[in-house]
């Protein structure tokens, strides 16, 4: 009787990802960005904190893009290195690069979003680029072809950003979370349900950013700049998607596996803010994937219903992962389905690692 409930479960967890892969992400894989022949002057911000060699290897991409009327903003945001010297000699080189300096943030404010915050005000363009200092642009049309995104009509368009492919099954994990997580939010978008971003590679405009009070809904929370404000955009602005390579940034992923659990642990502590709605659509595609991980570790132990047990994992490793894989490779990313079960398992396991350790211990900070 126990098994047989918990195989009804099992197919029901396998029902519901399902249910995610073929009516989110299937669609993303057919997405094609929009076209436009309008060039809109465009202010890109940077918000830097002791970036200074990072921001040796951004900042002669950016001023390289190959567009005809952008600006470069960048935020030095209480930085004690040598960033300031760097900033101050190319702004005496190029007319449209600016620099705003930060030396104290308000003991109410958050840091980066105080600096994002008065790289706004700066700003005189009203379509805005966003990019961490950490991040590099895949192209000299990055710039043209995020803002391709407005073509529709939106006020904010979200991009993709993920991290570099280096040696190690760390990072071969580091980027199947990342894929994961676009593949959500932007299958999400383009079916007109968004509900986060990514700062490395968000835009928006002035208008938008004004009309919802800025961060003022969550300018004490540690993190959401990105996601709580799309949160929020999302009530009244249009949001659009762009996914070509071209339009993306990519990021150097961390080296160890507890500097990115201090990363995700900072991302996963805003979920709790999302939309009742957003959290338990999300919800539904984390706990399905979890769930079923659990029930198939304890069917496997009691040793029951082996053919209906395997026809279950067969169902769902040879429908979802497929979608998985065609979506990476919209996205332009390499991944290995031999691989994938491996990952996947890891991850899911990780994420509730990461749940638990949010909810118990909720002290972080930005540096």
């Amino acid at each position: 009787m126990i098994t047989s409930i918990l195989l009804v479960l099992l197919g029901l967890c396998v029902l519901v990802q399902l249910y995610f892969a073929f009516f989110y992400f299937l669609p993303l894989t057919k997405y094609t960005d929009p076209q436009s022949e309008v060039r809109r002057p465009v202010s890109v911000i940077v918000a830097a904190h002791n970036e200074q060699d990072n921001l040796y290897e951004l900042l002669p991409m950016l001023l390289d893009q190959e567009y005809p009327q952008f600006e470069i903003i960048v935020v030095n945001d209480r930085s004690d290195d040598d960033t300031e010297f760097y900033l101050f000699e190319l702004e005496k080189q190029f007319p449209h690069f600016k620099v705003v300096t930060v030396k104290k943030t308000p003991d109410y404010l958050n840091p980066k979003k105080y600096a994002v915050a008065l790289g706004i005000r700066a700003a005189k363009y009203e379509h805005m680029l966003f990019i961490d200092a950490d991040c590099r642009p895949c192209s000299l049309n990055w710039i043209e072809k995020m803002q391709s995104g407005y073509e529709s009509g939106a006020e904010v368009v979200l991009g993709y950003s993920p991290y570099a492919q280096l040696k190690g099954f760390l990072n071969s994990l580091i980027r199947y979370e990342t894929l994961l997580t676009g593949i959500q939010y932007l299958s999400h978008a383009n079916l007109g349900k968004p509900y986060m971003g990514v700062g490395r590679n968000l835009s928006y405009t002035k208008s938008c950013f004004f009309k919802n009070k800025g961060f003022a809904s969550h300018i004490k929370t540690m993190g959401g700049d990105d996601d709580l404000f799309v949160r929020d955009a999302a009530n009244n602005s249009k949001v659009s998607i762009v996914i070509n390579k071209e339009a993306q940034t990519v990021s150097i992923p961390k080296k160890t596996f507890w500097e990115w659990v201090v990363q995700k642990r900072r991302h996963m502590s805003v979920g709790g803010r999302y939309k009742a709605a957003d959290r338990r659509r999300i919800g539904a595609f984390v706990v399905s994937n979890v769930f079923f991980y659990f029930l198939l570790i304890i069917l496997l132990v009691l040793n029951s219903h082996l053919a209906i047990l395997g026809a279950l994992v067969g169902v769902r490793y040879l429908s979802v992962f497929p979608v998985y894989v065609l979506a990476a490779r919209r996205l332009d990313e390499t991944v290995s389905l031999p691989l994938l079960p491996v990952l996947d398992v890891v991850y899911f396991f990780t994420y509730v690692f990461l749940g638990i350790s949010v909810l118990m211990y909720k002290r972080l900070r930005w540096k």
